[in-house]
């Protein structure tokens, strides 16, 4: 390890804090393992590595750990001599840690300096024991240096056993694997193997239960297993297959692997050369396992990055769409284009247009002699039909962006929390009716202001501030550039036309095109601050669903620090 200890432990610190901050909070196809790995890196952080940094002369914990009826708890008691854990035949028996040390090492497990998410509790065994907590054991027959943890079963039908003995075994400075001659090729038990050698972990077997007769054959066959394993220098300790005495193994079967416990509690060099091995081995597994962990934050990233523009990609071609619709004179049509006639008529003066007869401000007063210009049912009409093409774009872009979600990773899982997302919000059409009266609101200021001295004119007088407001919104409607003074027109824009006309008589073509302008300008940012609010439903959902760049590279930067402490 690294001769400045201090360093090293600053720079495990540092990727502990970054291991918790990473956020895999999408349902990818690969989350449940990144989480598991996520957690299963954290808890050895806190319950292993950074205590073991901190105090290298604290007792070499050894876990016991196996499959369900290996006779886990039977053999702690037997090593320790007298009965400190719970042993019997209902399974699961083990359903939380009993962790048994010398009375003068107590105040090393009292603490939080190992295991902190576990409570502690004392005294004999309750019938239910509590998974989330920790019974310390003080026995004067357990060498000091030396602490056993009996752990839940690795293949427990219970799932948080299971979970439980994982993270108790990676907390081990040393794992006593227990198994049987009946059970020691089990899958499970070889899965927790083959991790341990990866980390470096010390690892002693004890292969309990042999028949006297497949003694040699199986412990042969264990020790090639072990080998293939990169374990072939893990200790192999059998004990045959003896009645119990008090409910514990005979002293004669169990005395190798006694003695052998008790010269590591009784030889500091030799304990301190498992501590050292297991810590050493399980710094050199952190890059990598902090890798795969990093790499998996960048795949939520990227799941996240899509799902947000796909959503800002669907409210983006809305917002094309009502532009489109804006310019393209679709909304001078049916009810709109009714009343419009009902208004102007079809007579003379709008065919002396469409036929490109000039001088309509000559004509501007013959036109409204007799005439009640009352512009307030085109408005109207005018009005449902901006905003029923607002409202249809917003409807479609929640669906196209629901869709687009629902198709890609991490988007159903969001969609399922959040299922109103794939229709717009329900007050939808109330918000664009609001949208449509502030924006005449606008226009109708629009005018007054470009009206100036012109208020008093007959020209201005003779459709007033709410015709000429109606006027506008038609030339908008139209198209963006306005079509030349002049120009031969298509009898089917003769109304745009025709209002452009109107306006122009009052204040110009100049002015008429820039109003226009101005007033389109204005409905779109109203229509894209609308948008940007549905949208907006989106990016709640992803946000409820925390994930930080940063860090994913603060990850990386942590685990290259321990990389260049160690």
């Amino acid at each position: 390890m690294t001769s400045d200890p201090a360093a090293l432990l600053a720079a495990v610190e540092r990727l502990r804090s970054a291991t918790g901050e990473v956020g895999l909070p999408l349902e990818l196809d690969d989350a449940e393992a990144s989480r598991a790995l996520q957690r299963e890196l954290r808890e050895q952080l806190d319950d292993y590595v950074l205590p073991r940094l901190r105090s290298l002369d604290a007792p070499l914990l050894a876990v016991v750990g196996g499959s369900t009826g290996a006779g886990k708890s039977t053999l702690v008691n037997s090593v320790v001599g007298e009965q400190v854990t719970r042993a019997g035949v209902i399974r699961p028996t083990t359903r939380s840690s009993v962790l048994v040390h010398h009375e003068s090492d107590a105040a090393w497990f009292t603490g939080s300096r190992i295991l902190p998410d576990l409570a502690r509790v004392t005294g004999a065994a309750d019938r239910v024991e509590d998974p989330a907590s920790v019974r310390l054991v003080a026995s004067a027959a357990l060498p000091a240096g030396l602490a056993l943890l009996d752990a839940p079963d690795i293949d427990s039908v219970v799932r948080e056993n299971r979970r439980l003995s994982k993270e108790l075994l990676a907390a081990a400075d040393l794992w006593l694997f227990v198994t049987t001659a009946a059970r020691y090729a089990d899958a499970v038990p070889w899965d927790l193997l083959r991790e341990a050698s990866e980390r470096g972990t010390a690892v002693a077997v004890v292969l309990n239960r042999v028949p006297p007769e497949a003694m040699g054959q199986v412990r042969v066959h264990l020790a090639s297993m072990l080998r293939k394993q990169g374990l072939g220098q893990s200790p192999i300790f059998t004990i045959g297959e003896d009645d119990l005495v008090d409910g514990r193994v005979p002293e004669r079967s169990s005395a190798r692997l006694r003695g052998w416990l008790q010269s590591l509690a009784g030889d500091a060099r030799a304990r301190s050369v498992v501590i050292r091995r297991t810590l050493t081995g399980t710094l050199a597994s952190l890059d990598r396992r902090a890798a795969t962990l990093a790499a998996a934050g960048a795949g939520q990233l990227a799941a996240g990055d899509v799902l947000s523009v796909a959503a800002a990609t669907a409210y983006r071609d809305a917002a094309r769409g009502v532009d489109q619709g804006v310019q393209d004179g679709s909304l001078l049509r049916g009810e709109v284009l009714a009343r419009w006639h009902e208004l102007v008529g079809t007579g003379e003066f709008l065919r002396s247009v469409e036929a490109g007869i000039g001088r309509v401000r000559d004509r501007l007063g013959a036109f409204l002699t007799g005439r009640d210009f009352a512009p307030e049912p085109l408005g109207e009409a005018l009005q449902t039909g901006a905003a029923a093409l607002i409202t249809s774009h917003g409807q479609v872009a929640a669906g196209t962006a629901a869709r687009a979600w629902r198709t890609s990773p991490g988007g159903p899982g969001l969609l399922a929390a959040h299922p109103g997302l794939g229709k717009a919000s329900p007050d939808l059409s109330e918000q664009v009716e609001r949208l449509i009266r502030d924006w005449q609101g606008e226009l109708l200021e629009l005018v007054r202001e470009e009206a100036g001295s012109r208020r008093a004119t007959a020209r201005y007088l003779a459709f007033g501030v709410n015709g000429l407001g109606v006027l506008l919104m038609i030339v908008v409607f139209s198209a963006t550039a306005l079509i030349p003074t002049g120009a031969e027109v298509a009898v089917g824009a003769g109304s745009a036309v025709l209002a452009q006309r109107l306006l122009e008589a009052v204040f110009g073509d100049q002015a008429v095109r820039a109003m226009a302008v101005k007033a389109r300008q204005a409905l779109m940012r109203r229509v894209e601050q609308l948008y940007e609010a549905e949208r907006f439903r989106f990016d709640r959902a992803l946000a409820s669903a925390p994930m930080s760049p940063g860090a994913v590279a603060e990850l990386q930067a942590a685990a290259a620090g321990v990389e260049a402490a160690r």
